[in-house]
């Protein structure tokens, strides 16, 4: 799905409406396969990585803000996950390592986003676990089976 510089520069989120209209258990099965790109005019000369340009950053962090299953959806196995969160989170950025978050910033994000993912579903009747420890993976952290003990015991 392609983001145009319209939609970018109005904050507008009408591209994702037809993910928005999904149901739960819809937006599950999807997982891991919304391709999201961004078409964002710049000089040839320009350096900047996507996250760093404040425009395609502030709408990537209202759409994240507007639907936090976003994550859950976005294509994992060629980096797009990786730019996401990169969009949302202080990091660096070298050639030959490649994005670098800060790792406490990392942490307590995938942290607030395992809790809050798992009471959206859970409270849909839903399991989202697997696909929340593949996207932790994805971002380099695993998830300790031990993590979800203390969720379990809630119910």
């Amino acid at each position: 799905m392609q983001v145009g510089p319209a939609a970018i520069a109005a904050l507008d989120l009408s591209p994702l409406a037809a993910w928005a209209a999904l149901s739960p258990e819809q937006l599950l099965q999807h997982g891991g396969s919304l391709d999201l790109s961004f078409e964002w005019p710049r000089q040839p000369d320009d350096p900047r990585e996507l996250s760093e340009i404040p425009e395609v950053r502030l709408w990537c962090l209202r759409a994240d803000a507007a639907m936090p299953w976003l994550p859950l959806l976005i294509e994992r196995s060629s980096g797009q996950l990786t730019r996401h969160v990169a969009m949302l989170l202080p990091h660096g950025f070298s050639r030959g390592e490649g994005i670098r978050f800060a790792p406490e910033a990392l942490e307590l994000w995938i942290t607030h986003r395992l809790f809050l993912l798992d009471a959206w579903s859970r409270s849909r009747g839903l399991q989202c676990r697997q696909g929340l420890v593949q996207m932790a993976a994805v971002l380099g952290l695993e998830v300790d089976p031990a993590f979800w003990q203390p969720l379990d015991a809630d119910t």
